[in-house]
Parts: structure tokens; sequence; C-alpha cells
């Protein structure tokens, strides 16, 4: 059994929702109340919980409710998940957390300057006792038992920057924060303007993802040459998070994205016999 934390003090944060394209703060308090709480001080302080029976994707992961919902989860929850941060009170004057830089380092930086802390109540790890696939053709979720908490994942894009990639690595909080936390969002711009059309991406810029055109990258350096597959590993965290424990259990992406991340999950949650608690 492991402790549960909060932050010691409180972390003001804004930006803009690479969705919504709409200006949003978010105010991090600490909580003793061992869950994380959304509070939509928009709606009249309508609250939220991760429950995974109310989340979906679209190109996002997204928690909703009948009175609202926050989407672009996923880089935020990935790094409380590796801060260990299980009990917090999120208040946010939008639907949508902050892309930041594309990345989740602006998170890890606030949290490193707040710190942490325990609270009196503990948590048990989740071991996955036995593989399974979750395959929708060539996309592929695997998971497999193993000591750590490891990830498996590979791309494979029709573009001459990115082809194909992979990354395999027992995660932890120190190669968390310097190899995977930096890792950018990505897009393409012939997908732009149909994004759009959907009212996606509508904060999307040069200042927020990587953006390619059909020959390379417009929008300045890489951070590292499989920043894109690394950016995967740091998306699949964020929605493992949603389990609610440490994982202990090899998990594999081939070609996946947020809706098969989340068909593990509830595969998962469904079906006891393939894990336990710890």
């Amino acid at each position: 059994m492991k402790d549960k934390n909060t932050i010691q003090k409180e972390i003001h944060l804004s930006g803009i929702g690479i969705h919504s394209g709409k200006n949003v703060n978010l105010l991090l308090k600490p909580s003793s109340s061992g869950e994380i709480i959304f509070r939509r001080t928009d709606l009249g302080n309508v609250e939220l919980t991760l429950d995974p029976n109310k989340i979906e994707t679209r190109n996002s992961t997204y928690i909703t409710s009948k009175d609202c919902k926050i989407q672009t989860l996923e880089h935020f929850l990935a790094v409380l998940y590796m801060f260990s941060i299980d009990s917090l009170i999120v208040e946010i004057n939008g639907d949508e957390i902050p892309i930041m830089d594309g990345s989740a380092s602006p998170f890890v930086q606030a949290i490193l300057k707040a710190g942490t802390k325990q609270i009196p109540e503990k948590k048990k790890d989740i071991k996955i006792l036995k593989p399974f696939s979750i395959r929708e053709k060539d996309v592929v979720v695997s998971v497999s038992p193993d000591p750590e908490f490891k990830i498996t994942y590979s791309i494979e894009y029709d573009h001459p920057t990115i082809q194909k990639q992979k990354v395999s690595m027992s995660v932890n909080l120190d190669n968390f924060v310097t190899e995977i936390a930096p890792a950018r969002t990505f897009g393409l711009l012939k997908d732009v303007p149909a994004l759009r059309d959907m009212g996606l991406a509508l904060g999307g810029s040069l200042d927020n993802a990587i953006v390619l055109d059909e020959k390379g990258v417009i929008s300045g350096p890489l951070r590292y040459p499989d920043e894109f597959v690394r950016h995967k590993v740091l998306d699949l965290i964020g929605d493992l998070s949603l389990l609610g424990s440490p994982l202990m259990g090899h998990f594999k992406a081939h070609k996946a994205g947020h809706w098969l991340h989340l068909k593990a999950i509830h595969f998962l949650l469904g079906s006891p016999e393939f894990w336990s608690y710890v």
C-alpha cells in the first residue's frame, strides 16, 4: 500500500484550450478528500470526479456529466499520476484544460515548485495477472504481467518526418519528467480545416503543437527525434490514470489512440480476473 498525496500549496495556471480556442484559468487546491474533484467555477461550481464510466474521447479525453464537461484531460492527468497526486481540487472556469505549450512540462514545473505532501489515506496497486489484447484491425492495445509499470508504444505515419517510431521503457517519475513530459502534441497542417469544421483545434497554433506540412515540421525544432511517439506515451499514461491506482504491468500500444486506450480500461474494469489489488 502506498500513501495518497496532495499539493503543499495552491497552483495558478492559465492558457488556451487547444480545441475550444478559449482562455481558461486553473486553480489547484490542496485537499484531504482522497479524490480529484473538478469544479466548474463558470457554472456555479458544478463538480465532476474521475469516473471512467463518464469518460469519452474525441481527439482528446474528457469527462462528462448531465450538466457539463471538461476536455483535454490527458496531459494533466498523466502528471498527477506520476507525482502520485490523488487528492486535489481543480477549479476551472471553462470546459477544457489549457494546452500550455503542447506538453506536460508546465504542469510538472508547477507541481515541483508547489511541492507535494502525504494525506492520511492509502491506496493499493493494480497488478496485471494475465495478458489480453484489444484490437481494431491493425490497431492494438495489449497488456501483460510485469513487476514494473512499463510502456511500449509504436506508431506508423505516412509522413517523411514521422514514419515508424517506437519507444519502450519502465516508467518512473525521473524519466517521465525528462523523457516523456516535454513531448508535445502534434498535427498535420492538412488536417486542420476538417478539425475546425468539427469544432476542434480552434486554439491550436505553432506555439502549442508540433505542426507538420507535407515536407516536415514548420513549428520549430523537435525536442527529441522521436518526440511524436513519446507524446503518445504521455497520452497513454494520462488515460491509464483513470484506473485510479499505481499500475504493475506492461502496456503495449500500436497505432492506437484515446478511443482504444479507453476500451482497454473498460475491459480491465469489467474483467477482475485479469488483475488484482496488491
